[in-house]
C-alpha cells in the first residue's frame, strides 16, 4: 500500500496534538495507522478456500482506497492549518496550553 507519510511524521502530529490539545489532525492520524493495520492484517489473514480469499482482497482494496482519502484529508489539513511539512511542526497559532493536571 502506498505511504504518503511515514509512522515518525504520523507520530508527531499525533504526540503534538496531545501535548497542545488539538485533536482534529490526530484523529485523522489515528485512522491513517488503524487503515495500515486493518490492510496488513487482511494481506497476511489465511484463507482457506477461494471464497475467502475474496473476502480479505475485497476487504484489503477497500481499505486501501480508504488510507488514500485520509493521508490526503491529513495533507489539506497540514496545508489549511499552515503546518510545517518538513518538520511537522504545529503551527505556533495552533498551540494551547497544555491541560492542567487534575
Amino acid at each position: 500500500m502506498k505511504e504518503q507519510f511515514n509512522p515518525a511524521q504520523i507520530s508527531k502530529v499525533i504526540d503534538q496534538a496531545l501535548v497542545y490539545q488539538c485533536a482534529c489532525p490526530a484523529q485523522v492520524c489515528r485512522a491513517i495507522f488503524e487503515l495500515r493495520e486493518l490492510y496488513e492484517y487482511q494481506m497476511n489473514c489465511a484463507s482457506d478456500s477461494a471464497n475467502d480469499e475474496l473476502v480479505h482482497k475485497t476487504i484489503a482494496a477497500a481499505t486501501e482506497k480508504a488510507h488514500e482519502l485520509m493521508e490526503e484529508c491529513l495533507k489539506k489539513i497540514l496545508d489549511i492549518e499552515g503546518w510545517d511539512q518538513a518538520t511537522f511542526a504545529m503551527p505556533e497559532g495552533l498551540k494551547k496550553r497544555p491541560a492542567k493536571p487534575l
